[in-house]
């Protein structure tokens, strides 16, 4: 075996751990509220339901998102079982897609960026660099929809960016693939999946003077192959739901963007923050790959150089920018970036240390370190949301309802619950409905009942008043979810208090079931 196979066989080895230990440390821990409650409920549903075109959350139209991170939990639940780590391997595979890219890009690009250094090498180390990070390890296993697209969308760039780099017409498969997963990134977000890796390579080309390529593109079979994918999926749910187009895109993506009043609200320096989290102790090496500075016999060799650390530029410039525009920030909107921070830490490190005899000892260090803080920072993580989750009553109603049972809830929405307990029903929510339309921000309650405006007539069963508690607490077989900080009242008569949890209480009705009737526990019961 040639020392070049040995060396990738090696790398191909410690990329298998780094994904490994990724898929360990998406096992130690319970689903955080809200995201990953709500987001693997949704994917849940849609494999009990079997309904696999409308995502729903609590039995109701979820558009916040296009369904491509539900279909790919759903199929996994399938295969593996409805638990969190299932839910977390859709996030892990995508972020296993990012980090070979960053290893295959890398190892492409050496020649020109580090003509000195081992191509293998010089991909090694970027491609541990992003394993390595809190971005990879943490958010690589965080259920929502931000790794898969970031995924998407660095996969769209890359393939851009090597289809005009072939020459001067454009390699037409490589362009096609990007046109498919620009197609995989709208399916995964909606428009950033598309709009943010057009942006890039748009500006690129004009910086670099290419944009004379950009008619050679196979732009007919390219947008055929890309409304294939992702265009179906949108058609067929706006003649289901014709408030479709103008919540997904209109509410959910340009008004939240544009506009004030959602969560999250940040101050514009927020991300410069957030990736000295997310690609710690790696940014640092960014800045020594401040220029180009490759020098070569080769003009060619040059100016390849300069226009990939001139995309890289670009690509973080203007992701980062974009996001920073609206007061709504959550750290996993830059999770696209990692990639070309990747590449340029490993010739931020080329420049720096080159063929050191220490480098390697460093390198390994700095990996172990990286390693053991996101292996500490794992555990920590469940107490963000841990005063707020209902997973310790999982097991009680589980095994104590029966599906034929409902189960009411007053005072708030416990996002994960409805996942460990794997009722086959909808909970009640109980809400003065109308008044929340009124007042209700950003949150939980908004969620549902605008949800519920595409059905009105489910949303109906499923979106109550609390008038109806004193005649549920006279009949068998129900139950209520109370959070800890809803105010007592008359809601409590005829309602005998189960387990209090450590945010929620769960209470059942006061007559029993008759000793002779047989129990069937719900799903999630494991006695």
């Amino acid at each position: 075996m040639t020392d070049q196979r040995l060396e990738r066989r090696r790398t191909g080895w410690l990329l298998a751990g780094l994904w490994g230990l990724l898929l360990v440390l998406a096992a130690l821990r319970p689903l955080a509220v809200p995201d990953e409650g709500r987001y693997a409920e949704v994917g849940r549903w849609m494999l009990q339901s079997g309904d696999w075109l409308t995502p729903r959350l609590n039995g109701l139209p979820f558009f916040h998102k296009p369904p491509l991170l539900h279909w790919l939990q759903a199929a996994s639940m399938a295969v593996f079982g409805e638990n969190a780590w299932a839910a977390r391997l859709v996030p892990a595979l995508h972020a296993g897609l990012m980090l070979l890219g960053v290893y295959l890009a890398s190892r492409a690009l050496a020649p020109a960026l580090a003509p000195k250094a081992s191509a293998e090498a010089f991909a090694r180390r970027a491609a541990l660099m992003f394993g390595t990070s809190l971005a990879f390890l943490l958010g690589g296993q965080y259920v929502n929809h931000d790794m898969l697209v970031a995924a998407w969308i660095a996969t769209a760039i890359w393939l851009f960016a090597f289809a005009f780099l072939h020459g001067e017409r454009p390699h037409a498969g490589l362009a096609r693939l990007g046109f498919v997963a620009c197609a995989l990134g709208v399916l995964g977000k909606g428009l950033i999946g598309v709009v943010l890796p057009g942006g890039v390579i748009f500006f690129w080309l004009l910086a670099t003077g290419q944009w004379r390529k950009m008619p050679r593109l196979p732009w007919f079979s390219g947008l055929a192959l890309f409304a294939l994918v992702a265009v179906p999926w949108f058609v067929l749910e706006q003649r289901l739901y014709p408030g479709l187009f103008d919540y997904l895109f209109g509410d959910q993506q340009f008004r939240r963007y544009t506009a004030g009043g959602f969560n999250n609200a940040h101050p514009w320096w927020f991300y410069g923050v957030a990736l000295l989290a997310l690609f710690f102790p790696w940014l640092f090496w960014v800045f020594f790959a401040a220029k180009p500075g490759v020098k070569s016999s080769s003009v060619a060799t040059e100016n390849k150089a300069f226009q990939i650390w001139l995309l890289c530029l670009i690509w973080v410039g203007l992701i980062v920018g974009f996001f920073s525009i609206p007061r709504s920030k959550l750290v996993g909107y830059v999770l696209p970036v990692l990639s070309p921070l990747a590449l340029l830490a490993a010739l931020g490190w080329e420049r720096m240390f080159g063929a050191r005899a220490g480098a390697p000892r460093l390198l390994a260090a700095l990996c172990l370190a990286a390693v053991a803080l996101a292996a500490v920072l794992e555990p920590l993580s469940t107490r963000l949301t841990r005063d707020k989750r209902a997973y310790d009553l999982a097991q009680t109603l589980a095994c104590a309802a029966s599906p034929e049972d409902t189960v009411y809830v007053l005072g708030g929405y416990p996002y994960d619950l409805p996942f460990y307990v794997r009722t086959p029903k909808p909970f009640v929510v109980l809400q003065d409905w109308p008044a929340l339309r009124r007042t209700a921000g950003d949150n939980w309650a908004r969620e549902l009942f605008e949800a519920g405006d595409f059905e009105p007539a489910t949303a109906a069963q499923v979106l109550q008043s609390p008038e109806v508690l004193p005649d549920a607490a006279r009949r068998p077989g129900q139950w209520l979810l109370v959070p800890h900080d809803h105010p007592d009242g008359d809601w409590k008569h005829g309602w005998v208090l189960v387990q209090r949890g450590r945010a929620w209480s769960l209470y059942r009705s006061a007559p029993e079931r008759p000793v002779a009737a047989e129990h069937e526990s719900l799903r999630g019961c494991h006695r």
